[in-house]
């Protein structure tokens, strides 16, 4: 008998599941069922692929071989039914986003909202999980695409440079921000880019990064990946900051230091859509990352997916983030021109696309 798609689903359940109770469980099938379907599939190959013997079943050494072409078997299925179901005139589609959750405070509301006016039909799933797990899931097809950092990347994963982010010394703005630190008098930034913020037109005197250790700080905790890299910054220069308070979510950092005389540390991007808060330069800056759009080396490019970067290219053109000096420009596919507004409340905001290269 030849193997069925269900016998692939079932093998594999038990395989990860390492029992014919929790797999049965996860299938909503009865364990008799399973056991007879697997058998089944066992006959039809010739060979034995589960160990039974054991208080756990086991792979075999067939069976892990099965599993693994099994697994891909099943993946390339799922790519070509979206295949089939992709409109090139993006009136519907799909696309699976994963991002770390630095770009949740200000990239992901602009981005969707962009992508939302220009092709309304394509229903985005967006989670936030670490860099890890994001080409975790790239790989094993549960994502289509990830916004992360640039470095070492899993094999298989394809980085596309986006951005360069900066992070730099960041104080409320509000009558709770304490101005007379050791940071000095700090004035508003230069309008403009992703880091200038509105105000006076006077750029902030930088402050040397020594004096942070007189200063209380709240940071970011250590789950994020940010605060590695400020935590390897204020070592390389020989500073213990003063942490206060640590958070785990950048908006409550924020609303922490515009509401407090604490400083933080936070993407200059992050500040810029903020009016409550201060950017002050650090002598010497923060070194830049350069943001990356990544993907499955193999994956299928569906027309929700060349949109999605066509659009992502023109958010980052709007917002004035610096490039990345080693971009890469996918063929074909030009960025889309947004309209960049300033809402009520003062923050710059994508607005509708107004132009774009619908070729790829």
């Amino acid at each position: 008998m030849a193997p069925e798609l269900r016998h692939l689903r079932y093998l594999l359940a038990v395989a990860e599941h390492g029992s014919f109770t929790r797999a049965a469980e996860a299938l909503r099938i009865s364990q008799p069922t399973l056991s007879q379907q697997i058998r089944q599939l066992e006959r039809g190959v010739g060979v034995q692929l589960l160990d039974r013997t054991g208080r756990a079943v086991r792979v075999t050494d067939a069976g892990e071989a099965y599993v693994h072409y099994a697994r891909r078997a099943l993946r390339e299925l799922a790519a070509a039914e979206r295949a089939v179901a992709d409109v090139q005139d993006l009136s519907r589609g799909v696309l699976r986003l994963a991002v770390t959750p630095t770009f949740t405070a200000y990239l992901v509301g602009p981005l969707v909202a962009a992508l939302h006016l220009r092709h309304p039909g394509i229903a985005l799933d967006v989670r936030e999980m670490a860099q890890d797990r994001i080409e975790s899931g790239l790989l094993a097809d549960d994502l289509d695409l990830g916004i992360a950092f640039d470095g070492a990347h899993l094999p298989g994963i394809t980085a596309t440079a986006l951005f360069t982010e900066s992070l730099g010394l960041v104080t409320g703005t509000g009558t709770g921000a304490d101005t007379d630190t050791p940071t000095g008098t700090l004035g508003d930034g230069e309008g403009g880019g992703a880091g200038g913020g509105g105000g006076t037109g006077i750029a902030p005197v930088p402050v040397p990064v020594s004096t942070l250790a007189e200063r209380q700080l709240a940071l970011l905790s250590g789950d994020f990946a940010t605060r590695g890299h400020i935590d390897a910054y204020f070592a390389r220069e020989g500073v213990s900051p003063r942490v206060a308070v640590e958070a785990n979510s950048i908006q409550a950092l924020t609303e922490i230091v515009r509401r407090t005389p604490l400083a933080t540390v936070l993407p200059d991007a992050v500040t810029h859509d903020h009016p409550g808060l201060r950017p002050v330069p650090l002598e010497p800056p923060l070194p830049q990352r350069t943001v990356t759009l990544l993907r499955r080396e193999s994956a299928y490019r569906s027309a929700a997916s060349r949109a999605f970067t066509r659009v992502v290219r023109g958010l980052v053109r709007a917002r004035g983030y610096p490039p990345a000096s080693d971009a890469l420009q996918e063929a074909g596919a030009e960025p889309v021109d947004v309209v960049v507004g300033v809402g009520e409340d003062g923050d710059r905001a994508a607005g509708a696309p107004v132009q774009a290269d619908e070729g790829a």
